[in-house]
């Protein structure tokens, strides 16, 4: 494998990697009944709603019925990301979530 397919693997790789991030979240969205794109606005309120977020959020509308999603991984995996906002916004929902 010589440096340009091993860069373009390293790449296939990372998104991957970003599709799963978004369909965890989502899926921990669908689990709290919380809106996926309404939290990724209150992260993010200066940016698009990601096509990927979009394309997942309105493509698995049957994640409802499938597995839970604990909060500590989605933020661990968010916070590889480097998506601290999300994380952030997650983190205060996931408290407020306890408290009911």
């Amino acid at each position: 494998m010589d440096q340009k397919e091993r860069e373009q693997f390293l790449i296939e790789q990372y998104q991957a990697g970003e599709d799963q991030m978004i369909l965890l979240f989502t899926q921990w969205c669908f689990n709290h009944d919380l809106d996926a794109i309404a939290l990724y606005q209150e992260a993010y309120p200066n940016q698009l709603v990601s096509t990927k977020l979009l394309e997942i959020n309105n493509k698995y509308p049957e994640l409802k019925e499938t597995a839970q999603i604990d909060t500590s991984l989605l933020l661990e995996v968010l916070q590889l990301y480097e998506n601290y906002d999300l994380a952030f916004v997650v983190s205060n929902y996931a408290d407020q979530l306890k408290r009911k």
